[in-house]
């Protein structure tokens, strides 16, 4: 989220401005909203995978076989969970900062630190699901060959989270406005 510009009057629309990035217009206001409810859309894509992976991972230390293993997979179960709960507190943190800063007229201030607390969610979403898949795949391998998988399927992911999302961005980059046969949303984001 970088600097949300403000608004002149316009269309008798006090502090209506359209966005260069977006094309909108729109107040401040209706702009941190508007951002805001997309941002919740995301967050519950997310927390719902995390709650999900980290009852999952809390549940393996009470199982009989968990005193069978081996320090190292123990070590990197107790990193998993660290991890997990780490990832959790991110995700869970921008609900809690809208919460607390509810009724202050700090919308737009509120939506880039949530929006920053979950692009750190999902870094660390990134390493726990990692950290799970070594752990499940050296209990279920024993060799080398859960490295080589859990290598692949982190490449995956940072294709899937990352590259993908910089490409798109790469490939509209100097496009104005409209020229790219218009976005699913509605919103074109093209850089100078």
């Amino acid at each position: 989220m970088g600097q949300i510009p403000t608004g002149k009057r316009e269309n008798g629309r006090d502090g209506a401005g359209t966005n260069p990035r977006s094309g909108r217009r729109e107040t401040e206001e209706e702009r941190a909203d508007r951002q805001w409810g997309e941002l919740l859309q995301e967050l519950r894509v997310a927390q719902t995978g995390v709650q999900i992976l980290f009852g999952f991972l809390l549940a393996v230390v009470f199982q009989p076989r968990f005193a069978d293993l081996s320090t190292v997979d123990r070590n990197i179960y107790v990193v998993t969970v660290m991890l997990g709960s780490a990832t959790a507190a991110a995700l869970i943190g921008p609900v809690s900062y809208h919460r607390l800063l509810t009724g202050r007229r700090m919308k737009p201030q509120t939506v880039t630190w949530a929006s920053r607390l979950t692009k750190l969610g999902l870094g660390l979403l990134f390493c726990t699901m990692c950290s799970t898949l070594l752990l499940i795949m050296r209990v279920a391998l024993h060799n080398v060959v859960a490295l080589w998988l859990v290598g692949a399927m982190a490449l995956w992911f940072l294709v899937c989270w990352f590259v993908f999302p910089l490409w798109a961005i790469a490939r509209n980059n100097g496009l104005r406005p409209g020229e790219d046969g218009g976005a699913p949303d509605g919103e074109s984001d093209p850089r100078p």
